[in-house]
Order: C-alpha cells, then sequence, then structure tokens
C-alpha cells in the first residue's frame, strides 16, 4: 500500500463520516402513504452546521475524485 493510497481511504472515511452526520432532508416512503410531505417546495436553507457538514462533504468529494483520477493518469 503506498502513501496515496492511504491518503485516498482517510478521504473516503471522512466522506462516509460526513455523509452519516447529515440530517435527512425528506420523510421518506412513510411520508408518501401518510400524506405528509406537503412542504416539497417551501425553500429552507441550510444553517450552521448542517452548512458546514454539506460545505465539507462536497469539498471532500471533489478531492477524492481528483485524487482518484490522478492516481489512474499518472498510474502512480
Amino acid at each position: 500500500m503506498n502513501w496515496y493510497d492511504i491518503i485516498l481511504a482517510i478521504v473516503s472515511i471522512i466522506i462516509i463520516v460526513l455523509c452519516l452526520l447529515q440530517g435527512g432532508k425528506s420523510e421518506g416512503a412513510s411520508g408518501a402513504i401518510t400524506g405528509g410531505g406537503l412542504n416539497v417546495f417551501v425553500k429552507t436553507k441550510e444553517r450552521g452546521m448542517e452548512k458546514v457538514v454539506s460545505i465539507l462533504t462536497l469539498v471532500f468529494a471533489i478531492v477524492f475524485f481528483l485524487i482518484a483520477i490522478l492516481i489512474n493518469v499518472f498510474n502512480v
């Protein structure tokens, strides 16, 4: 295992943790059956920690794909 494999594994674990920290943005199938979820088109903005976690997830996802592409392109 090389150093870039370790970095890729660490970034992927961080992405998994950040995704688990994010709250659900919908009610799921139970809301469809019971008639919930009528506020589908209501604008709700992420604030505070939700926004930070969302931005961090996006940043680490971009870093993950860039590292994966660089590993394949340079075939290190």
